[in-house]
């Protein structure tokens, strides 16, 4: 490639902002127009059903608030845009909980590796009393968070060396992890080498070799191409990570109580719809990966949470969290972790 992936999905991104679902045009200038952020490709379901919610919440305010959606890290690299919407530069973002931990420590216990084992205990957790219990420490922070969290999926390693069966093929291995402690925690638990890269520049450091592998749910692997990149999956299901819709309090206190409704209305819905997405195209994902040249192993979770547990993982992040949050998660999934 002449170019790098980055720059392909940056200038298509930009090309296609203007498409009617993704910014729709109003009669008269809006009342209020705010900027939506995220690392998405355009084609992902969170800009997909963000499209069809902006556009609701533009046609139910009759014009007033027109929100326009900057997917792919457009406005810069996660972190920067985390700084933005503190500052008020954007005014929504929708994170992954383990990037905002940089923020809001706890806002990543969601993250802890094999702690769920299907979506049920996610939706269980997430939509119960774990997921309040984060959506207040966000709170707690400054920022404002919608009530449904997004799907971003269970987190699949991809490798350009070996697949990984067993903990032991994680030794040694150079491992792209977002910029997050927790991820970093867990990899080297596991003897890995993580480096911590934003999103943006993944494909790049795939490409160039910097890391041999990466990890991300399967949607991600297919939008972002990864193939081009990478030979092998492994079905790990490592941890399940999501993300918030936030935003930014002042900009948020400015907007009329009857619009705030609307556009937690729609963000919410558009949260659910999101989410059935996701388990649809994961359903079929596997055999399109597969076709498009990645060998795909099947993994069994049980070494690699005995692994974390001899090496402090979970004893690490439990004192991290504190009692409380540790309690909520383990009553979540029904099970004691460390």
């Amino acid at each position: 490639m002449s170019i790098n992936r980055r720059s392909v999905l940056l200038g298509a991104s930009a090309g296609l902002l203007a498409a009617p679902f993704i910014r729709p045009g109003a009669a008269r200038a809006a009342e209020f127009t705010y900027k939506l952020a995220n690392n998405q490709p355009m084609e992902h379901p969170s800009n997909v059903r963000g499209g069809e919610a902006v556009k609701a919440i533009l046609e139910e305010t009759g014009g007033r608030m027109d929100i326009q959606i900057f997917p792919s890290n457009q406005l810069g690299a996660d972190t920067d845009v985390l700084s933005q919407l503190r500052a008020g530069g954007v005014e929504f973002f929708l994170l992954s909980p383990l990037i905002l931990s940089t923020l809001v420590p706890n806002a990543s216990i969601n993250g802890i590796g094999f702690a769920f084992p299907d979506y049920d205990a996610v939706w269980k957790a997430m939509d119960g009393e774990l997921g309040a219990y984060a959506r207040g420490q966000i709170e707690n922070a400054g920022l404002v968070v919608m009530d449904k969290i997004w799907d971003n999926g269970f987190r699949q390693i991809t490798s350009s060396t070996r697949p990984i069966v067993t903990p032991a093929d994680l030794e040694g291995f150079k491992i792209r992890v977002p910029v997050s402690p927790l991820w970093t925690s867990m990899f080297t638990a596991f003897g890995s080498a993580p480096t911590s890269i934003n999103f943006a520049e993944v494909y790049p450091a795939l490409q160039t070799g910097v890391v041999d592998g990466q990890e991300n749910p399967l949607a991600i692997i297919k939008v972002a191409k990864m193939w081009e990149v990478q030979k092998y999956i492994s079905l790990t299901n490592h941890m399940w990570d999501g993300f918030w819709m936030l935003g930014n309090r002042r900009a948020w206190a400015a907007l009329p109580e009857d619009i705030q409704e609307v556009v937690a209305k729609h963000f919410n819905a558009a949260a659910e719809n999101q989410r059935a997405d996701i388990m649809a195209l994961n359903a079929s994902l596997r055999s399109e990966l597969e076709g498009q040249g990645f060998a795909i192993n099947e993994v069994d979770p049980a070494p690699f949470e005995a692994k974390l547990r001899e090496a402090g993982f979970y004893a690490e992040w439990k004192k991290t969290y504190g009692e409380e949050a540790w309690a909520k998660l383990e009553g979540a999934v029904g099970r004691e972790l460390a």
